[in-house]
């Protein structure tokens, strides 16, 4: 069963020195808004896949594509500013390490700051990140494992003031999906004891942070089509 160290939102300095190394996972995923060379140095030490969704406070990953190990811009030589070796899941489905992990990143549009969406665009966005796992599902038989966000879905886990608000679009989207976990950030706890939540059976966790997991392997033909 893949284990994982999964990690959002806030520095644990502990993992950014080499005792980072008593951590025997299989893959680190990071749920937004943490230091890029922080998960590089992280993934880099245990020698492990890093796969990330970027936060509201992270610089804009739009536009990046890559052909062989230079990355382009708008026609243009650019230099990436994600965290070296990681795999950006934001609107995309990765297969690392044993697990089928979608993704969706950003917050709520509160102000013109990068990787905020609106309700709408948001709900686009995981339309069609939800036809890419099915595409995928109908070649394989597989589903999703774990749907990484950074803002939690509306009224699970989320806050009403206006830049904390979740999504309303992740609930359709875990219905159509119906990964074994939600893993979320952008809520800080401050000290309290978050509970585990549900939305049907996928189990939703807060983990600002860092948390070891293990994740198991999604059954076969668990997605699909309806809404």
């Amino acid at each position: 069963m893949p284990r994982a160290l999964v990690v959002a939102d806030e520095v644990d300095e502990r993992l950014w020195t080499d005792a980072v190394r008593c951590h025997e996972v299989d893959l680190v995923l990071a749920a937004g808004d943490l230091p890029f060379d922080y998960l590089a140095f992280i993934a880099g030490t245990l020698d492990r896949p890093l796969v990330f969704v970027p936060g509201n406070h992270d610089a804009d990953l739009t536009g990046f594509t890559r052909h062989g190990g230079l990355f382009m811009r708008g026609g243009f030589p650019a230099r990436w500013p994600g965290p070296d070796g990681g795999i950006n899941a934001d609107g995309r489905v990765v297969d690392v390490a044993g697990l089928r992990i979608a993704g969706l990143g950003g917050s709520i549009r509160y102000n013109e700051g990068p990787n905020q969406w609106t309700q709408a665009q948001q709900a686009r966005r995981a339309r069609r990140l939800a036809r890419s796992v099915l595409r995928r599902h109908r070649r394989d038989g597989r589903g999703v494992d774990v749907l990484l966000t950074h803002s939690p879905p509306r009224g699970v886990g989320d806050r009403d003031d206006p830049p904390h608000q979740g999504f309303d679009c992740l609930h359709a989207t875990v219905r159509r999906l119906r990964p074994e976990w939600l893993l979320h950030g952008h809520i800080h706890p401050y000290g309290e004891q978050l509970p585990e939540l549900r939305l049907g059976r996928t189990r939703v966790r807060n983990v600002v942070g860092r948390q070891i997991m293990e994740l198991g392997e999604h059954t076969p033909a668990e997605a699909h089509d309806g809404t």
